[in-house]
């Protein structure tokens, strides 16, 4: 089963709305990346806040709001496999140093998910590494 571990939210300001998350609900800042993304964290899921400015991974320009909805998974491939079977289609790779990436989806209604990991996500279960598929 897929436990979710991430948000991406795509704002006009991501320092203010990075400071309401961290001031009025303590969560914890990670990183800011050299794109002007923020990480934030609660211990278990990773909040991703997007400019505006920077294109969707299908090439096309954001919508204020929600974006994507990333998952973590026991078994990718696996997963992939059932993405796949129910209508889903593989978009693109996103590499973001080596335990920061997402394979992104378009599902039914274009809801994207992702699989991966993020900073500050924790993994399905604490017991067992994730398996993930090779980095390319």
């Amino acid at each position: 089963m897929g436990k979710i571990r991430h948000i991406a939210y795509r704002s006009e300001n991501v320092d203010a709305l990075a400071d309401f998350f961290v001031k009025g609900l303590e969560m914890t800042y990670m990183q800011k990346r050299a794109n002007g993304a923020v990480d934030l964290s609660d211990g278990t899921l990773n909040i991703t806040i997007l400019p505006m400015g920077i294109r969707r991974g299908d090439g096309t320009m954001p919508k204020l709001g929600i974006e994507h909805i990333g998952f973590t998974v026991e078994d990718e491939d696996a997963s992939r496999k059932l993405l796949e079977a129910v209508g889903a289609s593989e978009m693109n790779r996103i590499d973001m140093g080596p335990v920061n990436y997402e394979l992104k989806f378009k599902g039914i209604e274009n809801i994207e998910i992702d699989l991966g990991h993020w900073h500050g996500a924790a993994p399905v279960d604490d017991k067992q590494p994730v398996q993930t598929a090779a980095h390319t």
